[in-house]
């Protein structure tokens, strides 16, 4: 991992790759690479760091080239470094980028070490450019070699291929990984998102998994898995250029942040005739599948996690629907056992989040019928893999930290609640209720990041910490869990969530001066247990910053500082909660002088297991 650009024109490739390059930085990586075939050579340049010192590089030595592949790199086998960026090169006549893992690269590094071949890196990357040379020696073309190579290895790719011995063609191929190819006028390119190509074209091929596409100047030619040559539908994107630009926000994280009324709405726009929610938003069969199923299991990694066990209070709090969630690489292993009558929803930003794809997979294996995905990007594999599709039309979100769509996310989660519960204990009244709130959520975003300047300012008192702790009860614990992640994730600050309630279990032992602790305390029925805990917290000297509803009319004392949140229905108050701490933990990131939007080690689209 993490991002792939190629493209063969009749104009200089080079300015378009690092553009490209530059517009996949929002995913997260640690090197830079190029490489271009001209006068019947291969040109190569990689950098260690970020694609501006890759930039340097070219115009302090300056490459061209009408076909190329490029790649910025999140390490997985072997460190950072020069050597191990791509693209690698075999013998000077193959040249390869790679996402994903080959997992029995050992396996082929052992057999072509061999028979010959040099290694100079520690990827799993550079048995596949050693065996396509090798393969190539004895095909009849470069897209036999890559066939060839294909059927040897384990694992998942997304692959770009160019080779001075047919200077005229670039291969792509996925799978397990994403890749698109952009369609132009004499031109093609390939990318991992569409993202990077932008600039150049809105005609886009999605590949499905196993395919081969072999891209020349004037055709294109794609192969599935069996090897069957097929046609894939050219789509239009309504993406445009700018729509990954920060605008007047100094970070895309901001940019975002502020973009989450907007994304609400969308999410919301055209799924209720009145206030009736219609079935018809999660898929034409839908209504058919929901009368069918007698519990639900969710399956997500990370924010999209979260999402999932504020979910899981709702359905069964709300419509009674027996609800289980779990980290999607831990399903896939522990020989779960589910219900056939069990839907299984899979929550995922990208749609290409490896762990939980191979989650919807063994749940498929073992004889779960039903499947809906809640996702944001409309071509992803985790939308095709699903019977039922909720998306959440948030918009590209570049930060890596993700937050309009983890609210969306939540948002979608409230609405297949009210979907599925008003198949089991959910009224007609509260189903309206829900309804209501979920209409009057844009205003009360907005009404929440009218405290972005006092929150700047609370967020100094994290400038000299190393350690925070996070509270929260009933559906706004997971909020204290995504509120510690996002501040782990930009700040590099430790951070842990803890249900209030455990704080006697042990956490207790950590409250001193020097440790934040950051509550979250909405007006619902836990708030007087959650009082408990925060005195319990105060007489050890612990310094509070409590996020507590303003019609309580609670001040602050010696140790207790508070933000006073507008007044919200608790059915809401897991979304509207949540927006505070995306705020606290950016403005600390800046404060720290931290890479908000990239934050080091960290990749947006996570493809690998």
């Amino acid at each position: 991992m993490c991002g792939i650009v190629a493209g063969i024109a009749q104009r200089n490739v080079v300015p378009i790759l690092i553009e490209g390059l530059k517009r996949l930085e929002y995913r997260g990586y640690d090197s830079a690479g190029l490489a271009v075939i001209d006068n019947g050579e291969i040109y190569r340049k990689r950098e260690l760091g970020k694609v501006k010192g890759l930039e340097g590089l070219i115009a302090a030595d300056p490459i061209q080239g009408t076909i190329g592949i490029a790649h910025t790199r999140w390490a997985t086998h072997g460190k950072p470094s020069t050597q191990n960026a791509h693209p690698h090169v075999s013998r000077e006549k193959v040249a390869v980028v790679h996402n994903g893992s080959i997992k029995n690269h050992d396996y082929l590094r052992s057999s072509l070490q061999q028979n010959g071949f040099q290694f100079t890196s520690e990827t799993d990357t550079e048995v596949v450019v050693h065996k396509i040379a090798e393969e190539l020696a004895k095909a009849g073309s470069l897209l036999d070699a890559v066939q060839a190579t294909l059927l040897e290895l384990e694992g998942a790719y997304a692959l770009g291929v160019v080779s001075i011995a047919q200077p005229d063609t670039l291969i792509v191929c996925r799978k397990g990984s994403p890749l698109v190819i952009g369609v132009g006028i004499g031109e093609y390119f390939a990318a991992s998102d569409i993202a990077a190509l932008l600039p150049v074209t809105q005609r886009f091929i999605f590949l499905e998994d196993g395919d081969v596409a072999e891209l020349k100047i004037a055709s294109l030619r794609i192969f599935d898995k069996t090897g069957a040559e097929v046609e894939r539908p050219v789509v239009e994107s309504q993406l445009k250029a700018d729509s990954v630009d920060k605008g007047k926000y100094r970070h895309f994280m901001l940019k975002e942040i502020y973009e989450q009324a907007w994304a609400v709405s969308e999410t919301l726009e055209g799924r209720f005739i009145g206030n009736r929610l219609q079935d018809s938003a999660f898929g034409h069969q839908a209504a058919e599948i929901f009368d069918q199923i007698k519990a639900v299991q969710i399956i997500a990694c990370g924010t999209s996690y979260h999402a999932g066990l504020v979910a899981r209070y709702w359905f069964e709090k709300l419509a009674r629907v027996p609800c289980a969630i779990e980290v999607a690489s831990e399903f896939r292993y522990r020989n779960p056992v589910i219900s056939p009558d069990t839907l299984v929803v899979t929550i995922s930003q990208s749609g290409e989040t490896a762990d939980t794809l191979a989650a919807l997979q063994e749940a498929k294996k073992l004889g779960v019928k039903h499947s809906l995905v809640i996702c944001n990007a409309p071509e992803s594999s985790l939308v095709r893999e699903s019977e039922l599709v909720m998306m959440t039309r948030a918009g590209p979100e570049i930060g890596v930290a993700s937050t309009k769509a983890f609210t969306t996310q939540l948002v979608a989660l409230l609405m297949l609640v009210v979907a599925i519960g008003r198949r089991f204990a959910l009224t007609k009244d509260k189903e309206d209720e829900i309804a209501s709130e979920l209409f009057s959520l844009p205003g009360n975003i907005e009404k929440v990041l009218q405290l972005d300047e006092s929150i700047e300012h609370l967020s100094q008192r994290f400038a000299d910490k190393h350690n925070a702790l996070f509270l929260g009860r009933g559906t706004h614990y997971p909020i204290a869990m995504e509120g510690a992640l996002k501040l782990k994730e930009i700040s590099y600050i430790h951070a842990e969530a803890y249900p209030a309630g455990e704080l006697k279990h042990g956490p207790l032992a950590l409250i001193d001066a020097e440790m934040p602790v950051v509550t979250v305390a909405p007006n619902n029925n836990l708030l007087e247990k959650l009082k408990s805990n925060i005195q319990e917290v105060s007489a050890r000297g612990g310094q509070l910053i409590v996020f507590m509803d303003e019609a309580l009319g609670e001040s602050d004392d010696e140790n207790v500082q508070i933000v006073k949140m507008p007044s919200v229905a608790n059915i809401i108050s897991p979304i509207i909660y949540t927006i505070p701490l995306q705020l606290l933990s950016y403005h600390v990131a800046v404060l720290k002088g931290t890479d908000v939007d990239q934050p080091r080690n960290l990749a947006k689209s996570v493809t690998v297991e």
